[in-house]
């Protein structure tokens, strides 16, 4: 039979045992042993006793030492309300106020504070796909594991598309290179690594070292495209057939791409198109915080600041969360002092 102490037990039968150990103890049986045969903590027991209303509810303190203050508590609804953090989560919203010095508390105290608001539906107009990442190689450095892919834009007019092209870097989610282009083609590839091997300013040595991810589309299986791989020497690795979670990196940036508040949903021409994405991608490079690598940009993963930020943030919180017990402590002291001078002035 399990200890009694691992069920939650009505009020009405915690009565009960109460009344039973009152009469047990008037006939010499120790408490100790009448929780033995009742399979019950004694600790559970003499908690009981102390209390004056029995109710059945969570364990733990009423009011947990380290809880947010007030202050804390009405930054956190100030923010949520700003129209300028209207867009992030509550997970968004946390490590920018952190990394702000606004106010540091964990993305679930964030949460908890928005629903009480009734802030907590969804912040982004944004269709989620089912995308999943597939079994890979974990990481440790940018530069090894490339993806690109190309997506369809819409223009004015019905069945004429622009495309944008968008090769990625794996490790740290960083845009490399991208272009908008009337055409779909293998050319429009070749350039785009050419453009992003030169913003990355790779040796040779390193540009071996390069793995490239795409789809079985007939720009990636150009003979041409696959030739100037193989002479720079960076493995190219094609996607199963008919499985789109092999490249789900790239696919995933396409559908934030369009499920922005911002975004026009249709272009004019490829200069239109060419503006928008150039204050997009250096927005999303330098500025969005990225779920994916631990709420850090993808320039701040990719130059190798991303372990020193998020030390920052463990200490923030550490040290808040010790401001927050000093505090509520001080403030457990005081209301009991207070209720001392009631009792002993009644």
């Amino acid at each position: 039979m399990g200890s009694m102490h691992r069920i939650r037990i009505a009020k009405e039968i915690k009565e009960d045992i109460i009344d039973l150990v009152k009469e047990c103890k008037g006939k010499g049986i120790s408490e100790t042993r009448i929780c033995e045969l009742l399979h019950l903590s004694p600790g559970r027991l003499r908690n009981w006793k102390r209390r004056a209303d029995l109710e059945d509810r969570r364990p733990g303190p009423e009011n947990a030492p380290h809880a947010l203050l007030e202050e804390e508590k009405e930054a956190i609804r100030k923010l949520a309300k700003s129209e300028y953090f209207a867009d992030d989560s509550h997970r968004i919203l946390a490590i920018k106020a952190m990394d702000s010095e606004l106010v540091s508390a964990s993305p679930s105290s964030f949460y908890r504070q928005m629903r009480e608001e009734g802030l907590t539906t969804a912040r982004r107009a944004r269709k989620r796909g089912n995308i999943q990442k597939p079994e890979r190689d974990e990481l440790e450095s940018p530069n090894k594991r490339w993806c690109w892919d190309i997506s369809y834009l819409k223009t004015f007019v019905k069945g004429i598309f622009l495309y944008l092209y968008v090769v990625l870097d794996e490790f740290s989610r960083k845009v490399l290179a991208w272009r908008v282009s009337w055409t779909m083609t293998h050319q429009e590839g070749m350039e785009l690594i050419d453009d992003a091997l030169l913003n990355e300013n790779l040796t040779k040595e390193q540009i071996e070292l390069l793995s490239l991810y795409n789809d079985r589309g007939v720009q990636m299986k150009a003979k041409n495209f696959q030739k100037m791989l193989k002479d720079l020497g960076i493995h190219q690795v094609f996607s199963r057939p008919r499985t789109p979670n092999d490249n789900p990196f790239v696919e995933s940036s396409f559908s934030i791409i369009k499920g922005e508040p911002e975004y026009p949903g249709y272009f004019v021409d490829a200069e239109e198109a060419g503006r928008y994405f150039e204050s997009y991608f250096k927005e999303y490079n330098t500025e969005r915080l990225h779920g994916g690598i631990g709420y850090v940009t993808p320039e701040q993963k990719h130059n190798g600041l991303a372990e020193r930020i998020l030390e920052e943030r463990r200490k923030k919180a550490k040290i808040a969360r010790s401001n927050r017990l000093t505090a509520n402590r001080k403030l457990k002291k005081r209301l009991t002092r207070n209720e001392k001078t009631v009792r002993l002035s009644a």
